[in-house]
């Protein structure tokens, strides 16, 4: 299938990084992975169709977003709507490298959630989300924790208030834990702010 339309589709999925060719109005495999990627990665349905659940989300993400190297908040973000968001996710199982609701690791989640719940484009690793924002003296709601876990920062979740993160812990999947745990208490880094 060769149309304008796909030409689009195949330019706003190439500014979000999926679409990796020239973009040509011609609908093949290339563009069908493309497509199926960035379903995958924000929750949709993973069919390879460009129907209106995945083009809304395209035309969404495209006018609210910049790189992925650049804390970018939304001013319609707020702290309680990232947390509110990450708690549907609960249960959700740890899968190494994983960026999407079918398995996700520490920052993939934290990418995940900020994106999808608020607008909020964060940096993909915890290493980057650590060089990131802005320092705070003690965690507010929706600021990311950091940990040391490996030798220096190694492992993050979000703070939700109460001496609590949640977190895609990689023995737990994604699960609510306690700053005064005595595993993650030793090992806390400090946190950051990126709203």
């Amino acid at each position: 299938m060769t149309s304008n339309e796909v030409e689009k589709v195949q330019q706003l999925l190439k500014e979000k990084g999926y679409f990796n060719a020239t973009p040509t109005g011609y609908f093949g495999t290339i563009t069908q992975t493309a497509v199926m990627n960035f379903q995958r990665d924000y929750g949709l349905a993973v069919d390879g169709i460009v129907g209106p659940a995945t083009l809304n989300a395209l035309n969404k993400v495209s006018s609210s977003s910049t790189g992925s190297s650049t804390v970018n908040s939304s001013t319609q973000a707020t702290a309680s709507d990232i947390v509110a968001y990450s708690k549907k996710f609960i249960g959700v199982p740890y899968v190494w490298g994983g960026t999407s609701p079918s398995g996700f690791d520490c920052s993939g989640f934290i990418y995940y959630v900020f994106k999808n719940g608020g607008g909020v484009t964060v940096p993909r690793t915890v290493a980057t989300l650590y060089q990131s924002g802005k320092s705070t003296s003690t965690p507010n709601v929706g600021d990311i924790v950091f940990f040391d876990t490996t030798g220096g920062p190694s492992h993050a979740g979000i703070y939700i208030g109460n001496g609590q993160f949640i977190h895609a812990g990689s023995s737990t999947g994604v699960t609510i834990a306690s700053l005064s745990n005595s595993y993650w208490a030793p090992r806390y880094l400090g946190s950051k702010s990126v709203f």
